[in-house]
């Protein structure tokens, strides 16, 4: 069966997790995905901890199904190189920050000579201009900066970091898929590439678009856990159990939250839903509530009831979730590289009816596809090869 992505090659530059992260899912599509890694030790998120076998596993839940070679791009020899493979190629994925690809000779500018249908796609922080251009930073200062910290957090606490890489993985990842695809699709009118600058701020802050709406409609700035979607209202809140365990409650519609006030035998809570000077008081008397069972005991209670009620889990019982079973959504592999143990990776979540998807369990170790890369892409004769690596180049 044909994949989408089938037919598309990505030379894929970037390391840790948004680029990655990113050309995973294009290579369970279809893509071959050739990662370049420096001679150095490769992607650093190779060695980010915690290990498994001498690799992290962090490495592994975004590097399935790609390729792996070294080239040094400081060389002459390794620029070469990687403008033969670039001619060959149809998308760049580069995750360093401004200007450092052009210092080598190797940014979009002088590689769309040699290959005018190249999509070059760009990565980084703050994006290719602007007072912030050159700036290091992390998820926290991009979420921090577009707004996203200022808002996350339990009612009269402190701003909170975030569980989750929100502006790696849907910044600097799913964004940068979005801008590829739309320079495919685009390519496909006109011939011609185009260079794609994604910056992980940029996407913070359009994920921003409700909060930015209701602060314009509110005419006031929004307050820490005290807004309709953030736990300032009884109907859309997480409440503790009597294990000390969580469920959250979003009934947010009228029918659902009368549902659900009929279920707890108070109805008299449900005629101050909007009543926002009423919301602490109502938000206690429903916490104490929940106290009176587990969160497994609530969550059956509720079973039957159409109000959007579920369990806090945590991610072992995510992993073992019906839902998440029924969708492939966790893939174990038991014994992983015989280490006893087992390791869990997200599965696909873009089901596609026709061409759906294919989850490949393999990992690329550093440089491992190199000499097959470079003859069959590159050109090079094997002893061509065989020179490269006594110099230092691959």
């Amino acid at each position: 069966m044909s994949l989408p992505l089938n037919g598309i090659r990505i030379l894929d530059l970037s390391r840790y997790l948004p680029g990655p992260f990113a050309t995973q899912i294009m290579a369970d599509f279809g893509a071959e995905v050739i990662k370049v890694e420096d001679p150095k030790g490769g992607d650093l998120g190779r060695m980010l901890p915690p290990l498994l076998n001498g690799e992290s596993t962090r490495f592994y839940s975004v590097n399935r199904n790609k390729k792996s070679i070294i080239l040094n791009l400081k060389k002459p020899e390794g620029k070469e190189a990687f403008k033969r493979l670039a001619s060959r190629s149809d998308v760049i994925m580069d995750q360093f920050r401004p200007g450092v690809m052009d210092k080598l000779g190797l940014g979009y500018e002088e590689l769309k000579q040699i290959n005018p249908a190249l999509i070059y796609c760009s990565i980084t922080g703050y994006g290719l201009d602007g007072p912030l251009r050159d700036a290091a930073g992390h998820d926290i200062n991009y979420l921090s900066l577009a707004g996203f910290t200022g808002v996350s957090g339990s009612y009269n606490c402190k701003p909170v970091i975030c569980g989750s890489q929100i502006a790696d993985v849907a910044g600097g990842g799913l964004y940068s898929v979005i801008a590829v695809l739309m320079a495919l699709a685009q390519r496909q009118k006109t011939g011609q590439g185009q260079h794609c600058d994604v910056a992980m701020f940029d996407a913070s802050l359009s994920m921003m678009a409700y909060t930015i709406g209701e602060w314009c409609g509110l005419g006031k700035l929004p307050q820490i856990g005290d807004e309709l979607l953030s736990g300032g209202y009884a109907f859309y809140q997480v409440y503790p159990a009597k294990d000390g365990k969580y469920v959250s409650l979003g009934a947010l519609e009228e029918k659902f939250y009368l549902e659900f006030c009929r279920k707890i035998g108070r109805m008299d809570l449900y005629e101050k839903r909007w009543d926002k000077e009423s919301q602490r008081e109502i938000i206690e008397e429903i916490s104490g509530i929940m106290l009176g069972k587990t969160r497994d005991e609530w969550v059956a209670y509720f079973a039957d009831s159409d109000i959007c009620f579920t369990p806090v889990l945590e991610l072992d019982e995510v992993c073992n979730h019906p839902q998440v079973k029924a969708r492939d959504m966790i893939v174990n592999i038991e014994d992983f590289k015989g280490s006893g143990k087992t390791l869990n990776l997200t599965g696909i979540p873009i089901k596609l009816s026709d061409t759906p998807g294919q989850l490949e369990l393999k990992f690329p170790k550093l440089g491992e596809h190199t000499k097959e890369v470079l003859i069959s892409l590159g050109g090079y004769t094997t002893e061509e090869v065989d020179q490269l690596t006594k110099d230092g180049v691959i």
